[in-house]
């Protein structure tokens, strides 16, 4: 690895992640170590399914650098029934370091039961409403039902933070829910080379509404893309290829990235370190 010497270290944020997958189970310590070295100093855990709940808050509990969410997948949402939402509020309720309800939202790309899947979303916003905490949102060929759905429930219920994570979408769609006072999150789909779309979406995110992430174990970053688990210290790389895309400066990029990631979430920062940070790279 390259270390780079600063007077102010750089912090990330890595503001979607899922560490209680089995993929880490053999070596989780080594990946804590390897995030902390890459400067990456606060972590949004997400949640496929409010099952997972205990898992993640003991994770949240041990790594103080840990927050986390608690909500239902679309792509579970075959499992939702009404008395869900109830769950899901106590639970988010019941613990500080919950900053955030998701993952929930609309994929149509893999299944069809879009009826069953708009209801949970719209619980999920009514939860995140009367909480007074941010959404995570995931969709995958399905911006226009989600735009639509969205702007609903603004004009009847009323607006909801919240943020488009491991954004795919094309500059039209970007813009739809920029319109929606969402943040856009890009993961590392924005490394690869043919992501076109995703590229100029990048550049036209507003830098007060830009987050990066991992998605981690799922799409590994270039260089690290033949790997066959991503992990939290790669969100360097998604940062600084944003960073090359809009023309800035990495360390710019990282600050404003992790400032839009406190203002969302509620997160405060740790003293910087003087030390060495340890790029997860090379």
């Amino acid at each position: 690895m390259e270390r780079v010497t600063s007077q102010s270290a750089i912090q990330l944020i890595d503001t979607h992640v899922h560490l209680n997958f089995d993929a880490f189970k053999p070596d989780f310590e080594a990946v804590v170590q390897r995030w902390r070295d890459a400067g990456v100093v606060r972590l949004v855990h997400s949640c496929v399914e409010p099952s997972e709940f205990k898992d993640i808050q003991a994770l949240a509990q041990r790594y103080p650098e840990i927050f986390f969410a608690v909500g239902l997948h679309p792509l579970d949402a075959h499992q939702w029934v009404p008395a869900m939402e109830q769950e899901i509020r106590d639970l988010a309720a019941s613990d500080a370091k919950v900053v955030a309800i998701g993952e929930t939202g609309l994929d149509f790309y893999k299944a069809e039961n879009s009826e069953q899947q708009s209801e949970a979303l719209r619980a999920h916003l009514r939860i995140a409403r009367s909480l007074g905490l941010p959404i995570i949102l995931h969709c995958r060929d399905a911006a226009e039902s989600m735009a639509q759905l969205l702007h609903q429930f603004w004009k009847q219920e009323g607006e909801v933070q919240g943020v488009m994570h491991c954004w795919g979408g094309t500059p039209e769609e970007t813009q739809w829910f920029l319109d929606l006072g969402l943040y856009i999150s890009f993961s590392g789909t924005v490394t690869f080379k043919n992501a076109v779309q995703i590229h100029e979406s990048a550049k036209i995110v507003p830098p007060e509404r830009l987050l990066v992430e991992t998605d981690c174990p799922f799409l590994a970053p270039v260089p690290k893309r033949g790997e066959r688990r991503n992990e939290p210290a790669y969100v360097y790389h998604v940062a600084h290829r944003i960073a090359e895309l809009r023309n800035m400066e990495f360390a710019a990029l990282a600050c404003q990235t992790t400032q839009n990631a406190c203002q969302l979430f509620g997160l405060a920062l740790p003293a910087p370190s003087a030390n060495p940070l340890v790029l997860a790279g090379s």
